[in-house]
């Protein structure tokens, strides 16, 4: 019985730099998302957020500031991806095959993601907020608020996922470096 392996060729040191970088800024994106969303807003949200007096735009500015960094990450990212693809080795993301363009897929996927925070979701959020924030106003959140956060959060969920998916392609490239 015959078993057929994929051997991986070694990456050139400017190869697995790029690798590296896509890799790093993906577990940085990664882990940042992951404790805005689990750790920083769970706690100000339950500290009293809400009924502070300029909680919406405390909020508009952490988001803010947030998104232009995805935003950076992102096209860090998709350069990175574009790099890889100009040196590659047969069977790596480089290559011009299935998973390069999965690689370039998921970075342009990225950068949209990024883009729609930057330019959509978080003004959007923060025009509601302000109204929220007006002295004298009872603090009834509006329901277009709430389908707003629910769309934050699927493509939350979304970048996650693409952001995983992305690592695992990386990985497999830098693994077969160290692996022979």
């Amino acid at each position: 019985m015959t078993h057929f392996t994929l051997s991986l060729p070694k990456l050139s040191p400017r190869q697995f730099a790029w690798d590296s970088a896509v890799l790093f800024l993906a577990v940085f994106w990664i882990g940042g998302s992951l404790i805005l969303d689990f750790v920083v807003m769970p706690m100000l949200y339950m500290n009293g957020m809400m009924t502070a007096p300029g909680f919406a735009s405390a909020g508009y500015s952490l988001f803010e500031l947030f998104n232009h960094v995805e935003m950076l990450l992102s096209g860090l990212i998709l350069t990175g991806v574009l790099a890889m693809r100009q040196a590659h080795a047969e069977y790596s993301v480089e290559v011009s095959g299935s998973r390069s363009r999965w690689a370039l897929l998921l970075a342009i996927s990225l950068v949209t993601i990024a883009l729609t925070y930057t330019y959509v979701l978080t003004p959007y959020i923060g025009s509601i907020g302000i109204v929220l924030d007006m002295p004298g106003t009872i603090h009834i959140i509006p329901h277009a608020m709430v389908w707003i956060h629910g769309i934050y959060w699927g493509l939350e969920a979304i970048k996650v996922l693409i952001l995983g998916f992305l690592l695992r392609l990386c990985y497999v490239d830098i693994a077969a470096q160290f692996s022979e």
